[in-house]
Parts: C-alpha cells; sequence; structure tokens
C-alpha cells in the first residue's frame, strides 16, 4: 500500500495493514513507534484480541527538552491496560552519535539513518524501533511487523527480521508493506 503523502492522516491505515499482515502470516510481535502515545493507544485497541503482542517505543526521556518524558502517563497507562508494553531507552541511531555529530560533525550512526532516510523517515524509524525492541529482549529474533512514521502518527510499516543493535546489518527488511509514496 502506498499513500499520497506522509504523515498522521495514515495512522488508522497502516496499523490496520500491520494487524491485518501480522494474523495473516501468523507474526507474532507489532513494534509500533509511538512519541505521545497516541499511535500507540490506537494500535493497542486495533490488536486487543487478535494474540498479537505489541511493543510501543517511544523517544527516551529528555529526547526534546532536558527530564521531559513525551508520553503521557494516561496513554503509557492505556496501553499497558490494553496488554501493550512500552519502551523507553535511547535510540540506537541517535543518542551517543547525536553528541558525536554535535562537537565532531559526522558520526556513523548519522549516516546510517540517512540512508535509511532514503526510503522515507518512517523506514529508519521501523528498523530502529527493533533494534531496540530486541535489545531490551522484548522481542526475539524473528520476523516481526514495524510501524513508523514521520513526525506524528504512522505512514510506513515493514516486515523485518529482527536482531539487536550490536548485529545492526542482520536487520533484514524483508517487505514494504505500506510506505509514502512522497517524503
Amino acid at each position: 500500500m502506498y499513500f499520497d503523502e506522509p504523515g498522521k492522516q495514515n495512522t488508522k491505515s497502516a496499523l490496520e495493514v500491520a494487524r491485518e499482515e501480522a494474523q495473516r502470516r501468523r507474526i507474532p510481535y507489532v513494534v509500533v513507534a509511538t512519541t505521545t502515545g497516541q499511535t500507540g493507544v490506537l494500535a493497542a485497541e486495533l490488536l486487543q484480541g487478535t494474540g498479537v503482542k505489541l511493543v510501543c517505543v517511544t523517544h527516551n526521556t529528555g529526547f526534546k527538552e532536558l527530564g521531559i518524558q513525551e508520553l503521557s502517563p494516561e496513554n503509557k497507562a492505556k496501553i499497558e491496560e490494553l496488554g501493550g508494553r512500552v519502551l523507553t531507552c535511547p535510540m540506537v541511531l541517535r543518542s551517543l552519535g547525536a553528541a558525536v555529530r554535535q562537537r565532531y560533525g559526522y558520526s556513523e550512526q548519522q549516516f546510517v539513518a540517512d540512508v535509511l532516510r532514503m526510503f522515507g523517515q518512517g523506514m529508519k524509524v521501523c528498523v530502529e524501533i527493533v533494534a531496540m525492541a530486541v535489545d531490551s529482549g522484548l522481542v526475539p529474533y524473528e520476523d516481526v511487523i514495524a510501524v513508523g512514521g514521520t513526525s506524528r502518527g504512522a505512514d510506513t510499516v515493514v516486515l523485518v527480521r529482527a536482531d539487536s543493535s550490536n548485529r545492526f546489518f542482520n536487520i533484514k527488511i524483508k517487505e514494504i508493506l505500506a510506505k509514502p509514496k512522497t517524503f
């Protein structure tokens, strides 16, 4: 599925693609990026009762503002109440790399992130959150559905062979299930 434009207007459709493909292919995990928790709550509602396990990955605390977590406590509670798991940790393609880039003007993490963005911001997010979920032990080394987006909401869905960040190049994007045509 291709969306005409990137953005949050595609969120429900992207999450429906993730749910349908996870059920059809018997993929046990869906990993979803969520900043404020709105996308995570919608994913939890759509996946409730399907048997598919949901992992919602947030920005690290202090991502935008020192000491501030963008995920609302209410949305976190709702995701967990509906059976989803919430993961908050450093971003594989940002954290230390951002500090290195700020000081020295270049980082390998930024290079990898920019290459993935050639397929759209959501593609970079999908690969990154899968590595984070595996690193945290919430997702095994197997095929998962990942959902990411551009700015807010979701607009990219991929079937990914999951692996950890220290084995980053073993992560395999097996199929693009939805993404924006333009970005």
